[in-house]
Formats: C-alpha cells, sequence, structure tokens
C-alpha cells in the first residue's frame, strides 16, 4: 500500500507533511525527505507559549549586507491567533520561517514553552508541536492523500471518516480525493488545502499558515476560515496566520503588522485595521475619507 515507505520505521520518520521542506519551491519525492530525516514524531506536551527575542536576519548580496529582519522582539501567549500582515518584501514570511527553523537568526533567540530553539533543526522543533504550511506546498508523487492524512496523523489506522472530517473542513470531498496522488494532478490550490488538512491531521501546539488563502475559492475560503475559528474556539492550538485577507484578520485575537523588516504596529483587528487602510491609500483626499469615517 505505502509503495514509497518500506519499514515502520521509514512510516514513522514522515509523520511531519507540515514541515515537508525547507524552500517553499520544492517539488520533490518522498524518498528525499526520508532521507533528510525532516519528518519526525509530534510533541505530547502541556501548554506552550512563543518568545522572540532581539530576532534580526540579514543577507549578504554582493558587497552588500542587506536587513530583512531588523531586532524585532514579540511574545505570542497559549492558544491565541495572530495574523502577520503588510506590504509584500516586509518580512513577514522570513519571520515565520525563523519560527520554525527554516532559517536561522543572524542575531537574537527563540523560545519556546520556556526552551531555547534558536539553533534547533526544523526535525527537532517539529517533535515539539511545531508545523508549517507554505505557501507553495510540496508535490509528492506515489503518494496518495488518504497516505497523506495517515502519515501526519501518525495513525495508521486512520477511519475514511476521519479523513473526511479534516478533507471537509478546507472544502474537499473525501470521495474525490483519498485515492488521488499529491501530484501535478492537482491544482495549486488543492495541494494548499491537502496540506492544511494534514496540518489538522497532526493537532500541532503552534500551527504557521502562510497565506493559507492563496489559490483557494471563496466557497472553500469560507469554509477555510469558519475552521480557523472552530481551531480557535476549542483551544487547542497556538495559530500564526500570515494573510492580507480582512476576514481572516477579523479572526485575530492580535494583528501584526510587519514592514520594513520592523513591527510596525500591534493591536486588534478594530485598532489594526484603519491603520493598514491609511497606509495602503496613501495621500488620496477621497478615500482617506472613507477611512476617517471608521
Amino acid at each position: 500500500k505505502y509503495a514509497m515507505v518500506k519499514r515502520q520505521g521509514d512510516f514513522e520518520r514522515v509523520r511531519l507533511l507540515s514541515v515537508a521542506s525547507a524552500t517553499h519551491k520544492v517539488t520533490a519525492n518522498l524518498g528525499y525527505y526520508l532521507k533528510t530525516g525532516i519528518f519526525s514524531f509530534p510533541h505530547k506536551g502541556g501548554p506552550s507559549m512563543l518568545e522572540l527575542k532581539h530576532i534580526s536576519y540579514s543577507v549578504q548580496e554582493a558587497d552588500e549586507t542587506l536587513g530583512i529582519l531588523k531586532d524585532i522582539s514579540l511574545t505570542i501567549d497559549d492558544h491565541k491567533l495572530v495574523v502577520f500582515t503588510g506590504p509584500n518584501g516586509g518580512g513577514k514570511t522570513t519571520l515565520a520561517k525563523i519560527i520554525m527553523g527554516l532559517a536561522t537568526p543572524t542575531e537574537g533567540q527563540i523560545l519556546w514553552n520556556g526552551q531555547d530553539v534558536t539553533h534547533l533543526s526544523i526535525t527537532q522543533r517539529a517533535r515539539l508541536g511545531i508545523s508549517y504550511g507554505f505557501q507553495q506546498p510540496p508535490r509528492f508523487k506515489g503518494l496518495t492523500v488518504r497516505d497523506l492524512l495517515t502519515i501526519a496523523s501518525g495513525d495508521q489506522k486512520l477511519t475514511k471518516d476521519k479523513c473526511c472530517q479534516y478533507l471537509t473542513r478546507v472544502g474537499l470531498c473525501a470521495n474525490d480525493y483519498l485515492d488521488r496522488e499529491v501530484d501535478v494532478s492537482l491544482s495549486g490550490g488543492e495541494v494548499k488545502r491537502i496540506e492544511i488538512a494534514s496540518i489538522l491531521a497532526r493537532n500541532s501546539q503552534l500551527m504557521i499558515f502562510d497565506e493559507p488563502e492563496a489559490g483557494i475559492d471563496l466557497w472553500s475560503f469560507a469554509r477555510l476560515t469558519e475552521t480557523f475559528e472552530q481551531i480557535h474556539s476549542q483551544g487547542s492550538a497556538t495559530m500564526i496566520i500570515i494573510s492580507h485577507q480582512e476576514r481572516i484578520i477579523s479572526l485575530a485575537d492580535e494583528v501584526i503588522v510587519v514592514g520594513d523588516g520592523t513591527l510596525r504596529h500591534r493591536g486588534t483587528p478594530k485598532e489594526i485595521l484603519p491603520r493598514i487602510l491609511t497606509d495602503t491609500l496613501g495621500g488620496c483626499p477621497v478615500l482617506n475619507k472613507e477611512v476617517h469615517a471608521l
């Protein structure tokens, strides 16, 4: 049944679908990830809290050092839903990747549930209960959606009904998708929703979603926002969502505007949305009049 998973040990190692790649551009086969050891066991511990202390990240380009993130400090409490938003290229995805371990900060410290994870690998962080959903999820030739959900959940006897629950929450029908391979035959939006379903199957303590609305139609988007609301109301996980969508922003306990590598604004959706609109509209007197009415 699992053509590419030959041993029980291999099966256990591929449990973390949500952190399948160190780059969102990958189109990979499962064998590569078995060799790299990225997949591992989910953490089953207690409450958690994320703390970033003076995080900076820079890259070298020719003879110039470019600062991508600049002295960012923040704390995200247990079971909160936090949205990172802001202009493209402002540092949102880089900050999320640093939390997951896909990038290493040039300076600063990352604490997860009181433990310093700054220099831990992706696998080690995943074992502590952190999951990541990419903007462009990887594809796995030879692996079906059923396989993917089974691996992600860690339950080798995962029932069709349970798979159906995960897929329904992201707007997909199990009868249409369970036996399909996660390969190029699926659209970008379909692969995106399947990846989110696999993160739900993992039941992680910290779920990071990078623009989950990308490539998803309006009907599926509505169901997806309902899913985020349900997870949040259950108090079962902390969520960080990178998004530009007002509907998702409105769900947040806190909105953090990231721009030019810094935290520009922080606050509730009611406090932050007018600021976002003002920044976006610039000096247009007609549109600004509407913003002030808010």
